[in-house]
């Protein structure tokens, strides 16, 4: 059945608020008053996601089925940090009082307009790929030395390795431990080396960089009904 239902933040509707039934593997965007059609029936798992909003998985009962307009409360997404207060070169932390006293601008690579100031950092296994492939000196040697050793390819992997291991990892966190559990029945134990089983499928990269959000799930389902088999979980 059709069950109608309204997404909420401090009590005005949310537009474009993601919204998948992760059962019938269906999936809808809110309007622009934060209403929504979805269908679905009692035991299924919705999950609501948006940017600027903390992810809510819920487990439709009867009683959310038999209502007219399902009210969906989302709180705002806040990264909290741990404030931490530096005042450098003798700096009061009044902006007005620092300037009065002849503060300069700190330097920095970007305010001295250096080359390369805002340039992402490489990670430590692209600064070793880099440093085995390039070299340094008049004649770069490493590159040759690397080459004969099998070094390079080795870095190669490791940086492979590590981007694959962080494509892993965003799938892992997109939904909570209990969706795993509920939706793929997983034991909590083995969600970790799920995961691993599908890294190692040749399709994941691929499936994983669409971003397709159901398409995604549809993979994870079929691989969590092939691993359950292999595991003699059912």
């Amino acid at each position: 059945m059709q069950l109608a239902g309204m997404v909420t933040n401090q009590g005005a509707g949310v537009a474009d608020v993601h919204v998948m039934n992760l059962s019938a593997n269906q999936a809808t965007i809110t309007d622009q008053d934060g209403r929504f059609f979805v269908s679905a029936k009692t035991g299924d798992t919705l999950l609501f996601s948006a940017v600027q909003l903390q992810r809510k998985s819920l487990v439709l009962t009867r009683e959310m089925m038999m209502t007219p307009l399902l009210l969906v409360p989302l709180e705002e997404f806040v990264n909290a940090l741990d404030e931490v207060v530096l005042r450098p070169y003798n700096l009061s932390g009044d902006l007005a009082q620092d300037l009065a006293n002849g503060a300069s601008p700190v330097k920095v690579a970007s305010t001295m307009g250096l080359p390369n100031a805002f340039a992402k950092p490489r990670t430590q296994a692209e600064r070793k790929l880099f440093e085995a492939s390039t070299g340094g000196g008049v004649i770069p040697l490493n590159p040759i030395l690397n080459g004969i050793s099998g070094r390079t390819k080795y870095l190669k992997n490791v940086l492979k390795r590590d981007r694959k291991y962080n494509q892993t990892e965003q799938v892992r966190y997109s939904y909570p431990d209990s969706v795993y559990i509920e939706e793929l029945k997983l034991p909590a134990d083995r969600i970790d080396d799920f995961f691993y089983f599908c890294e190692v499928d040749p399709g994941f990269s691929a499936m994983v960089n669409t971003g397709d959000a159901l398409r995604i799930w549809e993979f994870l389902e079929r691989k969590s009904k092939a691993y359950r088999s292999a595991n003699q979980l059912d």
